[in-house]
């Protein structure tokens, strides 16, 4: 299962020097969200110990929605740094997430 990511936690995962953090703003109510839910999970079990994958509830965690500019979701954010290096809005096939991530791997 994909990490929540939620304000209390948003800051140390971002402390980690150059550790990608793949970030995914859903909410519940979200058809899309749904469809991509599985594929972030696979991609947080995958990716262990390589990057931190995990889930924003927009309707829980409203600052980091606000904060980050999403609008519509899913939105998946990539950071590196703490600095959003890339970002994918819609569902998409789970390669074309595979893709990213790989690309920011050190």
């Amino acid at each position: 299962m994909a990490l929540a990511i939620t304000t209390d936690n948003f800051k140390s995962l971002m402390g980690k020097e150059n550790e990608l953090v793949v970030a995914d703003f859903w909410a519940e109510w979200c058809g899309p969200c749904k469809m991509i839910a599985p594929v972030i999970d696979e991609l947080s079990t995958e990716y262990e110990g390589r990057a931190t994958i995990g889930k924003v509830n927009v309707e829980e965690q409203g600052d980091l929605a606000v904060e980050f500019g999403v609008r519509n979701i899913p939105t998946i954010l990539f950071f590196k740094n703490g600095q959003v290096v890339d970002k994918q809005v819609g569902a998409v096939p789970k390669a074309a997430l595979i893709d990213i991530i790989n690309k920011h791997l050190n």
